[in-house]
């Protein structure tokens, strides 16, 4: 069985940084992203940084600049490295992998959460 385990999130001050874990445990035949989405109260899950299988990124435009993405496959974690917090980076934040499991299904597995809330 999947699980992915987010942490470090926190509450931080604008301007401040944190830097979010997420490791995997249990095995994905393939994998073919890795991803940070959030979502903040009222608002839709959003996208916020991927890295693919390749070792391609992308970002939502408004973390570009100020966001990480990575990774260790020796460690089956992904990071998310977040400088210049602003009040409005403040969400719940998810772990997401997109792969193929044993059986052959395209799967999207999702970690529990952490919160980051940026406040002064």
């Amino acid at each position: 069985q999947v699980q992915l385990v987010e942490s470090g999130g926190g509450l931080v001050q604008p301007g401040g940084s944190l830097r979010l874990s997420c490791a995997r445990s249990g095995s994905i035949f393939s994998i073919n992203a890795m991803g940070w989405y959030r979502q903040a109260p009222g608002k839709q899950r959003e996208l916020v940084a991927a890295i693919t299988s390749g070792g391609d990124t992308n970002y939502a435009d408004s973390v570009k600049g100020r966001f990480t993405i990575s990774r260790d496959n020796t460690k089956n974690t992904v990071y998310l490295q977040m400088n210049s917090l602003k009040p409005e980076d403040t969400a719940v934040y998810y772990c997401n992998i997109k792969g193929r499991s044993y059986d052959g299904t395209l799967r999207n597995y999702w970690g529990q959460g952490t919160q980051v809330t940026v406040s002064s």
